[in-house]
């Protein structure tokens, strides 16, 4: 990799590091490539990037971010997940990690907070940021449909009662 093309992967990694709101640091060691692309795949799907990269280049790209405190988490073959949804890198991960004992999750950063690899399994644990709003939705819908329906329930009492009394007038 020639030096100009090592720039635009630390800007292009700064650049990512900025937008992100978390970062989850892993080890991947004796990872297949069909099993990093499915890794990939499943951060894709879920609004997260994992992204293999040098130690070197990475620690550079975290200076002047929030993240800078990961740093000292870079050693060995490491590989970094970020997403704006400060749930989704963590899932995929540790969802992953479960399954396949070759990565080990080191820890992250949630924000400027540093977190150990408990601490990325606790965030993992919580509802994304689209089911929290589903539920949210859910808790304001519920009551004006209970609302709704008692309010609508003594209009439909007497429209049987008419109707009742209009059937009762017909027969006699």
């Amino acid at each position: 990799m020639d030096r100009a093309a090592k720039e635009e992967l630390v800007a292009e990694l700064n650049a990512r590091f900025a937008a992100s709101t978390a970062v989850i640091v892993t080890h991947q060691k004796g990872l297949t490539v069909a099993e990093s692309q499915a890794l990939r795949g499943a951060a894709r799907k879920a609004g997260a990037s994992y992204k293999v990269t040098k130690n070197r280049l990475a620690k550079l790209a975290l200076k002047g971010t929030k993240f800078e405190g990961l740093a000292d988490l870079l050693t060995g073959p490491t590989a970094l997940a970020t997403s704006e949804d400060p749930v989704a890198a963590a899932k995929v991960c540790f969802e992953f990690a479960k399954k396949n004992e070759k990565l080990i999750i080191v820890g992250g950063a949630l924000g400027g907070q540093l977190l150990d690899a408990k601490g990325v399994e606790s965030l993992a644990n919580l509802p994304s940021l689209d089911e929290l709003r589903g539920k949210i939705v859910g808790l304001i819908q519920a009551p004006a449909t209970k609302v709704a329906g008692v309010l609508q329930a003594p209009a439909g009492q007497l429209a049987r009662v008419f109707s009742a009394y209009a059937t009762k007038n017909e027969a006699a």
